[in-house]
């Protein structure tokens, strides 16, 4: 009786933290969205002003307003982030697949891929493509797609060469049933959680690489107001004891990664799916 409480309790608790996640983040997209882009235009009358009621995490060298600054970055590396994690955990499921269903040499091409692309540190591999692609959104979004699928492909295939063994599989084989049958009414809803789970947990990643690839210049074009952006504007003006410049944006973010991450370990908690993203 106590193990089902102990887990009841902590699928409850599970469930209230998703929650809270989901609007905490809402609200961070909501208020970037909805911001106005004039309260980021500049005015030098309020340049280089310290943090007040009316400009909450103060202002920078052009008077701008950070607060709007930081939320408009934060909205946008979310969507960067949806995007590129959405790009990665398609491949992952593909490829997945493929290596596992399509016989030894494509198990071993598939293989050799993830073993190349994780043999490199994901940060070195996304700097060389979104390079490659001429950086900007384009370049960043595609390097994320194409640089954090491999964890989650291997654990894909994983997956659904223990299903292929499953006896209820084997039994469907032998009535007859299709490939593709298996695969729609089999495979892919028992590797659904999976997916998901892959999904929500490699969101924190893509940020937080987005914020890195533009810090150094790669990324984002100077002109959005991405995270990577300002913290790298506002290392030349931190000297000069403008300390909110860095602080409030870079806070801002590690709440963000961290809810992602709080968010996809809930979920996995209530799927009961076991998956490492590390």
């Amino acid at each position: 009786m106590m193990p089902t409480l102990t887990l009841l309790n902590k699928k409850q608790r599970a469930l209230i933290v998703t929650i809270l996640a989901i609007v905490f983040l809402m609200i961070v997209i909501v208020i970037g969205v909805v911001l106005d882009k004039e309260s980021i235009s500049t005015n030098l009358e309020h340049r280089n002003a310290s943090p007040t009621f009316e400009h909450p995490f103060g202002t920078d060298w052009l008077g701008r307003d950070m607060f709007s600054r930081t939320f408009m970055g934060l909205s946008l590396s979310i969507g960067v982030g949806l995007i590129g994690a959405f790009g990665s955990t398609l491949i992952a499921a593909i490829l997945g697949v493929i290596s596992a269903t399509m016989g030894k040499t494509a198990d071993r091409i598939v293989s050799w891929l993830i073993d190349l692309f994780l043999s490199v540190p994901h940060l070195v591999t996304l700097i060389l493509i979104a390079f490659t692609f001429g950086g900007g959104f384009k370049g960043i979004v595609i390097g994320i797609a194409l640089t954090h699928w491999p964890s989650l492909a291997r654990i894909i295939r994983a997956e659904v060469m223990q299903i292929r063994s499953a006896e209820f599989v084997q039994i469907s084989k032998k009535m007859g049933k299709s490939s593709w049958w298996i695969a729609t009414k089999h495979i892919f809803p028992h590797i659904l959680q999976q997916i998901l789970v892959g999904f929500m947990l490699l969101f924190p990643h893509a940020i937080l690489h987005e914020a890195a690839v533009t810090f150094l210049g790669l990324g984002l074009s100077p002109h959005e107001p991405a995270i990577g952006i300002i913290l790298s504007e506002s290392m030349k003006y931190l000297s000069s004891g403008m300390w909110w410049l860095a602080f409030f944006p870079g806070l801002c973010l590690l709440f963000v990664v961290r809810t992602f991450d709080m968010l996809g370990e809930n979920i996995r908690i209530l799927m009961d799916v076991d998956i490492d993203h590390k």
